[in-house]
């Protein structure tokens, strides 16, 4: 009987973790980086209606211009993203669509052997 009901418990949790009303796990976005201001930006990156994923690297600040209007941000978040929604952090209705950001790691922080003396 015991074995009957655990049984039927790991089958409703199956169930309940297959389903697609469970809503996926999201890196919060204070891990993503931070807002900056457009002028302390490296460099920038037009998006473009053709425009459906960037790259670049952590620890580099970038300034985006969409349709006449910019935001930027700061690519300082956990090393463990490597990629996330740029729609998640710009300005509430500034992008009409979903475009990714794919981040390097941060060379500052590559492991590697130091030179010896």
């Amino acid at each position: 009987m015991k074995t009957t009901s655990l049984l039927a418990a790991i089958g409703a949790l199956a169930v309940s973790l297959a389903s697609p009303a469970v809503p996926a796990l999201e890196t919060p976005v204070r891990l993503l980086g931070d807002p900056a201001p457009p002028e302390a930006a490296q460099y920038a990156i037009a998006i473009t209606p053709a425009t459906r994923w960037v790259n670049v690297t952590g620890g580099e600040i970038v300034r985006f211009d969409v349709g006449g209007k910019s935001f930027a941000w700061s690519f300082t978040g956990a090393g463990s993203v490597s990629a996330f929604d740029l729609k998640r952090v710009a300005p509430p209705g500034l992008l009409d669509r979903s475009i990714m950001a794919y981040i390097a790691p941060d060379p500052r922080y590559i492991g590697g052997d130091s030179p010896e003396e």
